[in-house]
């Protein structure tokens, strides 16, 4: 059975205040509601599936309490300079050394999985910024594509070789479909 996370519960003093902060990130508003004295803000990062709550009579945890929420990032530099751009006191960006240690700077070879940039909400809940930039074996199960644009380029890729295969069988291939599916799951991180 799937369980998906899909809501981080944030403690927050000022509703309206968090609400401006995470939107100005350009994290889209899902919801805001009111049931009796509880107050609901639902808002979701760019490109995630999942979201976070915050409100009003939502948790008992301390404002600030939650640390190190990790958001994935494909290009740390550039998601630190976006996050700077809209005034938000970034980290400057590190990494771990090979003794385990934080360095400073990025990872020497942009290795996935190891440069950093942290920041806090107006409250003081953290967020770790971490650059992805494939995915270890096994950690994502099926095909997936991050954008519209990932998922264009990859069928441009399976129609340039369906094209070749065409070519070979000299007849037109009604099955199609099946071998882009095939294609483009065996050639995902081309």
């Amino acid at each position: 059975m799937d369980m998906k996370l899909e809501v981080v519960v944030l403690p927050v003093t000022d509703v309206d205040r968090t609400k401006h902060f995470y939107k100005t990130l350009g994290w889209r508003e899902d919801a805001d509601i009111v049931f009796g004295s509880a107050r609901v803000v639902q808002l979701t990062p760019p490109g995630s599936a999942a979201s976070v709550h915050f409100g009003t009579g939502i948790t008992d945890a301390a404002p600030g309490s939650v640390r190190g929420t990790y958001l994935v990032v494909e290009d740390i530099e550039a998601a630190r300079a976006e996050l700077a751009g809209h005034g938000v006191d970034v980290s400057e960006v590190f990494h771990r050394d090979a003794t385990g240690a934080f360095a400073p700077g990025v990872h020497p070879d942009h290795g996935t999985y190891g440069s950093f940039a942290s920041f806090s909400d107006p409250d003081g809940n953290t967020w770790l910024l971490q650059e992805i930039t494939t995915r270890f074996p096994g950690r994502v199960s099926g095909v997936t594509y991050g954008s519209a644009a990932e998922l264009e380029q990859a069928l441009r890729r399976a129609a340039a070789a369906h094209g070749e295969h065409e070519k070979e069988t000299g007849q037109y291939d009604e099955e199609w479909p099946v071998w882009y599916a095939g294609h483009m799951a065996a050639h995902q991180d081309a």
